[in-house]
């Protein structure tokens, strides 16, 4: 199973957590709460969920198949980060592009000739992505 940067970013945020409670970490140093705030990580977690399950009912997919459910996964992504107030940054967008490859590459899809086909390298399976 592919692992969803929403649970990197839970287990981070709960490593702080204790650290901070047990003393061994500055407030000032406890950053993951505010970069994943858990209504920002639950919905997240739910497109990227959503998305993992489309690809995985898909059977022999085409190729405007796939780049539509990455389509569908990078707009519910675009809507997150601007109604959650924008927390995907440089680290998140490549957790996240890497995750979206990673679930077509876990089906057998070669993410470069599929975007060779269309004219265009690995960015053009995240192009509708504002963050």
């Amino acid at each position: 199973m592919i692992e969803r940067p929403s649970a990197a970013w839970r287990r981070e945020v709960r490593e702080q957590q204790q650290a901070l409670a047990a003393g061994t970490l500055s407030p000032d140093d406890a950053y993951a709460e505010r970069l994943w705030p858990e209504d920002f990580t639950d919905a997240v977690d739910a497109a990227l969920a959503a998305y993992q399950a489309e690809v995985a009912a898909l059977r022999e997919p085409s190729d405007d198949e796939l780049f539509a459910a990455a389509e569908r996964v990078v707009l519910a992504l675009n809507d997150i980060d601007e109604e959650h107030g924008h927390h995907i940054e440089t680290d998140e967008r490549d957790e996240l592009c890497g995750y979206i490859e990673n679930v077509l590459i876990h089906i057998g899809v070669d993410i470069r000739a599929l975007c060779a086909r269309r004219g265009g390298d690995r960015e053009l399976l995240t192009a509708g992505r504002d963050w």
